[in-house]
């Protein structure tokens, strides 16, 4: 009877493990199917379904990089914004967990941010265990219906369990409308120099300064931007933050404001301004008007809080769409992805203060098979071998050589360009003679989705004696760093193959590519 009963149980252990097994390699099989969808990024962030937006709420704690966003888990078009949330060790590889907060009787969760309150200045806390607060809009759609100017306020929300679980503050709203259309998007700050908690936020067509001793009471401090800048749209998505020079003891303040529409190449973009904050009001450097990306897909970025004193980086991440035609691209289970995570840089050119791009070192990682290329000169256009590299899925490094005298004579542009089977081309390249950068998109693939897709984007950008181009190329979207980082591109594409051949091209002369490195990169859905 023993033996039967043994036996029986032996069976049984068997089936299950087997069911289990077969379930796991279903879930298994599901998320792979899911990841490998057509365009959806391979090491871009982005959610597991459904409609994405702005990165919100960027902050690290305890070893983890809090990454929440703008979400509606009912449909792949916006609708009522809820707080996404992923987190991450490295900024690379990325955990999905449930959803942060969700709309109330207030309204919907618009953009904000979150931070450490190391102090516990609110009281919700302890100073063993500090709470993560979170700072947002609410947006009410009822308000906003009827007509009234007051249907956007600022909340906030804390968490005493590094995020997994949020309770609202109970007297919400911190902040009241004061009667101003387009009051949104909260990126709040210790100011150690005064010790005070600093908020600025995007009011129509510039930001306000706030202040507060514990991030439930607020007074107002300045206004900025009425007159300067690009005002083509709304401001939305603010960032506040010093910089030291790179090599030098001189620092300055970077201020970080988004704008829909207006940005250079149509839509939706992120300009800056450098200068100098005391807590109160921010006095700009210069009246020119910058931008940290000048592709039309990159929006919303703002910067993580709280990253430890010994990392030092100023880390930022952005919005990989463009209004223009964000509800309207080709994916079905998801939409959007985010920028790949970038490093923010402030150097000093000919006496004007510069924001440089450069991918984080952690993106490093994902590296693997990497081929090289000899030095060659090239007119007309050159076939590149590259092997097994998967261009779809790919990190590409090009130096080229400028204004090197030669019996071509020197070309007016060169580039190179990425192909598929079917003819469509994706170009990135430089005008030497209009002294401009350009992505064009005009043949890469699908645009019937919008008119103003198929497009060709300019930056202005003075080469000097060479030029160095660090290309990530993602399934759907191609992100471009130039020296260094001193401009940076990003679009996104959407062909109908993938592109397997690529040429370096050089109009109306010569051009020498000095050196070349391609890798493959590595998926994160693992």
């Amino acid at each position: 009877m023993k033996t039967q009963i043994l036996l029986i149980s032996i069976v049984m252990i068997i089936v299950v493990a087997c069911n289990s097994n077969n379930k796991n390699k279903s879930i298994s099989s599901e998320i792979e199917t899911n990841q490998m969808e057509d365009y959806r990024p391979q090491y871009h962030f982005t959610p597991d379904s459904m409609w994405m937006n702005d990165p919100n709420g960027m902050v690290y704690y305890e070893g983890e990089y809090h990454l929440f966003y703008q979400y509606y888990p009912n449909s792949t078009v916006w609708g009522p914004m809820h707080w996404g949330h992923a987190v991450s060790h490295d900024m690379i590889h990325w955990e999905h967990l449930p959803i942060a907060l969700y709309p109330d009787s207030l309204g919907y969760i618009f953009s904000g941010s979150a931070v450490i309150d190391w102090e516990n200045t609110t009281g919700f806390g302890s100073t063993e265990n500090p709470p993560m607060i979170a700072i947002y809009t609410y947006h009410d759609p009822k308000g906003e219906k009827a007509g009234t100017d007051t249907y956007q306020t600022q909340g906030i929300a804390y968490s005493l369990d590094k995020g997994r679980s949020w309770t609202k503050y109970k007297n919400n709203p911190v902040l009241p409308n004061p009667g101003i259309r387009d009051f949104r998007d909260p990126k709040v700050i210790w100011h150690k120099e005064t010790g005070k908690w600093v908020m600025v936020f995007a009011a129509q067509d510039r930001v306000k300064f706030y202040t507060s001793p514990n991030l439930i009471d607020w007074t107002f401090e300045s206004d900025f931007g009425m007159e300067l800048g690009a005002h083509g749209g709304v401001w939305e998505c603010p960032d506040i933050f010093p910089l030291s020079i790179e090599e030098s003891n001189e620092e300055k303040w970077v201020l970080l404001v988004s704008i829909n529409p207006g940005g250079p190449n149509f839509g939706s973009a992120t300009q800056y301004f450098v200068g100098d904050f005391d807590g109160q009001g921010f006095i700009p450097s210069s009246e020119e008007t910058n931008w940290i990306d000048y592709g039309a897909d990159n929006y919303a970025g703002v910067t993580w809080s709280d990253i430890p004193e010994n990392d030092g980086r100023r880390l930022f991440i952005g919005w990989m769409s463009n209004w223009l035609y964000a509800t309207k691209v080709p994916t079905e289970r998801w939409r959007s992805a985010m920028t790949i995570p970038r490093e923010l840089q402030l150097i000093k050119d000919n006496n004007e203060y510069k924001l440089i791009s450069i991918p984080v070192i952690e993106q490093n990682k994902l590296r693997k098979g990497k081929i090289s290329m000899e030095a060659q000169v090239v007119s007309g256009e050159a076939t590149v071998e590259t092997g097994d590299i998967n261009l779809m899925q790919s990190e590409l490094k090009l130096t080229f050589q400028l204004n090197e005298d030669s019996q071509f004579g020197i070309a007016e542009e060169f580039g190179l360009e990425l192909s598929n089977s079917i003819g469509q081309t994706l170009r990135i390249g430089y005008d030497q003679t209009k002294r401009k950068f350009y992505i064009d998109r005009s043949k890469a693939g699908r645009f019937e989705f919008s008119t103003l897709f198929a497009a060709k984007h300019y930056a202005p950008y003075e080469a000097k004696s060479q030029l160095e181009l660090r290309i990530f190329m993602d399934a759907s979207s191609v992100e471009v760093f130039v020296d260094g980082g001193q401009l940076a591109m990003t679009d996104i594409v959407f062909p109908d193959a993938p592109y397997k051949q690529m040429k370096i091209y050089s109009l109306n002369g010569h051009t020498k590519l000095l050196e070349s490195e391609f890798w493959n990169m590595d998926t994160i859905w693992k």
